[in-house]
């Protein structure tokens, strides 16, 4: 795993427009947004203080990361209501850019948009790709000796950084095994997922089994098909097992 600490923090223009919500009031509305990497795995916006239409309100308090230095927080603050603490400012970054920028946490906002569409967790990375293939491997899946999925007709989702994903048809599973979970999951390049608990011998696995029902446009391919985590259970791969990711 990378060291987050000593990873040199990196600023990019993007060329969205960029707008995020609060209780239905819009929060900030901009076309210059920046990309902040202030770890390796995936961005953060960070939007002018120009084009933020509610108030920040000093706290007192204050964030330090690093590589960005000391940082001021605020409360956002609407006629509807206020994100407490929700907002940062670098007024003295050593990142220049960062000085006339302030950082909305992304979780204390309503909604987020690029463009005209919601985008969900954090911005999409311009370096992370999704692509899936079909393919016609035998992909077999196990718990503790029992055979959950059998599949030659699975769809491979290789994402960037990320070991890959089988997908399978629902129909290849044992669905008997199954039992609905009410556990709700998003990501920004596919979309929300539901999921279900696996019964095996006696134990319940809190939810081992994913699916994107009706998935983003990009992810369309894996649309009502049957994802595992790979590092919980026994996958064999064209008769081969594979190493826990």
């Amino acid at each position: 795993m990378a060291d987050t600490a000593s990873t040199p923090v990196r600023v990019e223009r993007c060329l969205k427009r960029v707008r995020t919500y609060l209780g239905g009031e819009l929060v900030a509305d901009t076309r210059s947004p920046f990309l902040v990497w202030e770890n390796p795995y995936y961005p953060t916006y960070y939007l002018p203080v120009r084009d933020v239409r509610a108030d920040l309100v000093p706290t007192g308090g204050s964030r330090d990361t690093p590589g960005l230095g000391n940082g001021t927080l605020y409360d956002v603050v609407l006629p509807v209501g206020k994100a407490a603490g929700a907002a940062c400012r670098y007024h003295n970054s050593t990142l220049e850019p960062l000085r006339d920028l302030v950082r909305l946490r992304w979780s204390a906002m309503d909604e987020w948009f690029e463009e005209d569409e919601p985008v969900y967790v954090h911005p999409r990375s311009p370096y992370t790709r999704i692509d899936i293939l079909a393919s016609s491997r035998h992909v077999l899946v196990e718990l503790d000796g029992v055979t959950l999925a059998d599949s030659h007709q699975p769809r491979i989702l290789f994402e960037t950084g990320l070991p890959p994903r089988y997908y399978l048809p629902q129909a290849d599973l044992r669905m008997n095994l199954l039992r609905p979970s009410d556990t709700l999951t998003r990501c920004p390049y596919k979309g929300t997922a539901t999921y279900w608990h696996v019964a095996v011998g006696g134990t319940v696995h809190q939810d081992l089994v994913w699916c994107y029902r009706s998935p983003l446009p990009e992810s369309q391919k894996i649309a009502g098909l049957a994802g595992f985590y790979d590092e919980r259970v026994d996958l064999w791969l064209d008769g081969e097992r594979q190493q826990h990711s």
